[in-house]
């Protein structure tokens, strides 16, 4: 196998230029630089990632901490993550979440402290102060994924208000009778994402002047078959039925969209349904939402992990960096018929 010093002789320098003008760090000029790589083309060298590892201090591997994997969007999250990060040269160790409380302990106790990593991406993890101090103690760069976290670069959305502006497009249509389907306080989730999407809910609610009914509340834990199953009881009396559904996650407004079919019900024409997230599946079922791109929050991520371990890329020292969304008005929301209205 080709070696470092079968590269330095070929181009004419030394090993420590090699290593330099392979890994990007440290002064080389252009010209060597294209002659140490074409040496290294020529002769097949490939540069050992546990031996720049011992010469910079760097693993070129980034931990990510996530607390679901069998999740939709999680996966979205870890693959926009990765493909940035393999384009930075990086490899990612992931880390779930979705076990025991000793088994998250063993992470932030253990595995993170002994495990070799340059940064840690932390997804929809709201940590505790112990977890915060034992991740900072790492001394590597961090950054959040889902919310504010205290002195650690976070990317956000604000759930409160996404939930009001998919709450005033079903009152601006003209619905009065709006039930939610999202979490209580049983279903709670890091970032207290289901509370408040419910507050912004109602919060648009007593804006319009329209009143905050129970009955029109039914909690489910995020997943098609919640959304199912509390449609299912919203609309299965035809008395007062609700006119529209607001669902704080596409999956629970997929599985809405399925529960309005099997009672004979029609999506816009009897009631109209909305969610957040742009699932990959929504498109399919013509479902209005509200698009929070997690492939791209996984890419930010990255480039914020990237301008910490480069400060002299770092185009802001903001803590908190607003996550982009866009409002998708497909065919499963309309104005109510008055015709089909109770």
């Amino acid at each position: 196998m080709t070696g470092i010093n079968e590269v330095a002789r070929s181009a004419g320098v030394s090993a420590a230029t090699v290593s330099r003008a392979l890994s990007g760090r440290g002064a080389v000029s252009a010209a060597t630089r294209d002659r140490v790589v074409a040496a290294a083309e020529e002769l097949g060298y490939v540069v050992s990632s546990s031996a720049s590892g011992l010469a910079t201090g760097r693993t070129q591997n980034v931990g990510v901490v996530i607390p679901f994997l069998n999740r939709w969007f999680y996966g979205a999250v870890i693959e926009g993550a990765e493909s940035a990060l393999l384009e930075q040269g990086y490899d990612l160790t992931l880390y779930n979440l979705g076990g025991s409380a000793d088994e998250r302990r063993s992470v932030f106790e253990h595995f993170l402290l002994r495990k070799r990593v340059d940064a840690v991406i932390a997804v929809s993890l709201e940590l505790t102060p112990g977890e915060t101090t034992r991740l900072l103690d790492l001394g590597k760069p961090i950054v959040g994924v889902g919310g504010p976290l205290p002195g650690i670069r976070t990317l956000s959305l604000d759930d409160v208000e996404l939930a009001r502006l998919a709450t005033e497009h079903l009152i601006a249509l003209g619905h009065e009778r709006i039930a939610h389907i999202g979490g209580d306080h049983a279903l709670e989730m890091d970032f207290h994402l289901p509370t408040n999407r419910r507050v912004g809910f109602e919060n648009a609610l007593v804006m319009a002047g329209l009143p905050v009914e129970e009955r029109y509340f039914h909690a489910a834990d995020f997943t098609l078959k919640g959304g199912y199953h509390a449609a299912k009881q919203l609309l299965g009396a035809p008395r007062d039925r609700p006119t529209a559904i607001f669902a704080a996650s596409d999956e629970m407004a997929i599985g809405a969209i399925l529960a309005a079919r099997d009672l004979g019900l029609d999506v816009p024409g009897d009631v109209s349904i909305i969610g957040i997230d742009d699932h990959e599946l929504s498109e399919f079922f013509g479902l209005t939402t509200i698009a929070q791109y997690p492939a791209l929050q996984g890419r930010m991520a990255v480039e914020l992990l990237m301008d910490e371990l480069h400060p002299d890329r770092r185009d802001t020292d903001s803590l908190n960096v607003a996550i982009p969304y866009d409002f998708v008005v497909r065919s499963s929301t309309a104005r109510p018929d008055p015709r089909r209205s109770n």
